[in-house]
This record gives structure tokens, C-alpha cells and sequence, in this order.
């Protein structure tokens, strides 16, 4: 029997985050493991295309600090969930997704002892006090420091995090950046550009395309701006494959610079359909991110073997090389990211070496949900022996 690992997360909504669960997960299971899933179950609805966040909804409706004390009480049928797994099925790991006010995994681990890898894909409580601030900032702290204390391995979803981590004072031997990766079907999907391009109506075009669930930080307005000024008679397509709040905004500069043609939004696409939109795009982009992020498109992009145009931030240069896989472009200079974009739409001798670059890039430095999931057996194994040899503690 495979290793028994014990999955906590609170996540409640159907984007990039039930898109990660569902890659590691999914591999996990495929390297024999049994993954026995506590939360809300975003894995069935992620498979339907669904894009609400019910959450994200009660969350606008409330006042801040009563929202945070139901997370904080959450934390209680949480754990009580979590123990009564942990009693039904006697895993050998917990995994856990941090989310803050959740201390429920450090309680298991603290009550039996269970080994804990805790994975960080952002800094909540810096991020949460940039959005709007927390109503209750000690308990939000103390719950941060806690968990993060408790687990035997931290995970961050980049180097970049992982240093931020540290410099809040979270141990840097128990660090360790791990990217998100892609999904064994995009590896073994194959490249047929023009064909895709023709299913759209688009094949006169060129694509500029861009996948997830759009939001401000995106800037995805910089792409309607480039076509624009730059579209008229290179017929380039904006072509956004998925749903968020940030559409409505989009089509309404596409209309007011008169581009509003050159503009496809698809709606929300159930994740095993969005690798046929990516195989038609002629340049990926990635035209905005955050500091700390590991954007779940950019190893999509790569093992897909497209051109990819980022910005040249520290976390990004973590996973592509500016002009071997991938053209990166000064995230404040606008001319910069049409520079790279027009360059890429204009030379497809340059878009087939920077695609196949960056998918040998992908492969060889383990940018795949396969990969993680054997980064976290690895890190079972050794916390199991450690364990056997009484040098863990709880």
C-alpha cells in the first residue's frame, strides 16, 4: 500500500486555487498514494467550468471582524473533521493547505503527533492588511506564527516567498520553494496551432492569449491598449480563456478604444478543456503578477511549448530565462511588454525556439505536478524516518 496522506484546505472557490489542489492531488493518487480529502469539495465542481466564490460573497456582506471571527471558529469543526479522519484512516502525513485563522492541522499535529507539510502559496496576513487590513491583527498574527511553526516542512510556492517567510521569522531549515507545476495531460497534448485557430473562427489572426480568472493585478488592460495602437493591420486577437471580476472591465476598454472585435473572453472552461485554447495561442502572456506569486499559467504555457512574454520580476526569472525561454519585459515600461509581444506575433522562427525552450526548461527542472507530488513523498519518507529514529518531535 502507497503512502496515506491526510489533505486539509479550506479553499471554497472554483479558480487557480482548486486548480492547484486538483494537480497535486490527482498526481499524488497517480504515484499510488491515498489521499484522503478534508474540506470543502472543490475538486467536482473545478471539473464543471463553475467560476462563483461563495466565500468571496459572504466575505463583502459582512463586517470584517465578525467575518474573521467565523474563520477563526471555523478552525473548531475543522479540527474535529481533521481528527476524525486521522482516526478513521491512520495516515502516515498530513498536508496541508495554510489559509489564515486555521490552526486546525497544528492542533492534529500537536494532539498525535503526525508528521505536517504545510503548503504557503501567499503571505495572508501581509496580503489580507494590504486589501483593506484585519479587523483582529493578534489573533490573525499569532494564528500565522503558529502554524507555521508547527509544521515540520513549509512549502512555498517560490523563492521568493520563501524568503519573505523567513524574514517573519519562520526557520529557514523547515523552507523549501516548490512551484506549481503542469498536469500530465498538457505534457502529452500535442501542438496543432492552425487546426485550434480554425475551431475559433481565428485563424487569420494573431493570438495573444492569456488563462485563469482575471483580476486588476492582471493589467490585462495592456494588452487591449497594445491592440490598439498596434492592431489595426497585424490583425492581433486578445483571446482570455476564463471568468473573474475582472471581464466586465476588460470589455469595456476593448469597446472604448474601438477594439472590442479584437477581444474573445470565453467564460469560465472546465480545466481539463483550457489546453486546447492554450494550443492556439501564438504569444502566452502574463502581462501582470504579484511579487511573491508562482503563477499556475506560466508552466502551463511551457509544457504546451508556447512563446511566453512575462514580466521581468524576481519570482518569475525563478522559473524562465529572458530571451531563451521567454521574452520578460520591464514591468513598469508599457512599450516594453508591446515591444515583446509585437517581436513574438511578427517571428514565428523565434515563437517555436522560446516555446521549445521553455518546455525542455519545464522538464528538466521539474515544473510538474508529478514532480511536486515525488517532492512530497520524498519528504514523507524522510520525516517517517526521522520519526522511527525518535529524532522528530511533535
Amino acid at each position: 500500500m502507497g503512502l496515506k496522506i491526510l489533505y486539509h484546505h479550506r479553499i471554497a472557490s472554483f479558480d487557480g486555487q482548486a486548480v492547484h489542489i486538483q494537480g497535486l492531488v490527482e498526481a499524488l493518487r497517480a504515484a499510488g498514494c491515498v489521499v484522503v480529502m478534508v474540506g470543502p469539495p472543490v475538486l467536482h465542481e473545478l471539473k464543471t467550468g463553475r467560476s462563483f466564490n461563495t466565500v468571496g460573497r459572504l466575505k463583502s456582506w459582512l463586517p470584517r471582524a465578525l467575518y474573521e471571527l467565523l474563520e477563526a471558529a471555523y478552525a473548531v469543526p475543522s479540527y474535529l473533521r481533521l481528527l476524525w479522519a486521522w482516526f478513521r484512516t491512520r495516515p502516515d502525513l498530513l498536508y496541508e493547505r495554510y489559509n489564515l485563522f486555521q490552526p486546525a492541522g497544528a492542533w492534529l499535529k500537536r494532539t498525535v503527533g503526525i508528521p505536517m507539510l504545510l503548503e504557503v502559496n501567499s503571505p495572508l496576513l501581509r496580503e489580507r492588511g494590504a486589501e483593506g487590513g484585519v479587523a483582529l491583527q493578534g489573533l490573525a498574527a499569532w494564528s500565522e506564527r503558529y502554524v507555521i511553526a508547527t509544521a515540520d516542512k513549509v512549502l512555498a510556492v517560490s523563492q521568493v516567498l520563501a524568503d519573505m517567510l523567513r524574514a517573519d521569522g519562520a526557520a529557514k531549515d523547515r523552507l523549501l520553494a516548490v512551484p506549481n507545476g503542469a498536469p500530465p495531460a498538457y505534457l502529452a497534448a500535442a501542438s496543432d496551432e492552425p487546426a485550434r485557430k480554425s475551431a475559433l473562427g481565428l485563424e487569420d489572426c494573431a493570438i495573444i492569449g492569456f488563462v485563469g480568472f482575471p483580476r486588476e493585478w492582471h493589467r490585462l488592460e495592456r494588452i487591449i491598449d497594445l491592440i490598439a495602437r498596434n492592431g489595426s493591420d497585424r490583425k492581433l486577437h486578445f483571446l482570455v480563456v476564463g471568468d473573474g471580476p475582472g471581464v466586465a472591465a476588460l470589455h469595456r476598454r476593448a469597446n472604448e478604444l474601438g477594439v472590442g472585435h479584437c477581444l474573445t473572453v470565453t467564460g469560465a472552461v472546465p480545466h481539463d478543456q483550457v489546453v486546447d485554447y492554450i494550443r492556439a495561442f501564438d504569444v502566452a502572456v502574463q502581462p501582470g503578477v504579484t511579487a511573491y506569486a508562482s503563477p499556475l499559467k506560466i508552466p502551463e504555457y511551457m509544457a504546451l511549448g508556447r512563446a511566453i512574454v512575462a514580466p521581468d520580476t524576481a519570482n518569475i526569472r525563478e522559473m524562465l530565462v529572458d530571451q531563451a525561454s521567454a521574452l520578460l519585459f520591464d514591468p513598469e515600461d508599457p512599450q516594453s511588454l508591446d515591444a515583446a509581444v509585437l517581436k513574438l506575433c511578427e517571428d514565428a522562427e523565434l515563437r517555436r525556439q522560446l516555446g521549445g525552450n521553455a518546455r525542455r526548461r519545464l522538464l528538466e527542472q521539474g515544473y510538474t505536478w508529478e514532480a511536486n507530488a515525488d517532492r512530497v513523498i520524498a519528504l514523507a519518507h524522510d520525516l517517517s524516518v526521522r520519526a522511527g529514529s525518535g529524532r522528530h518531535t511533535a
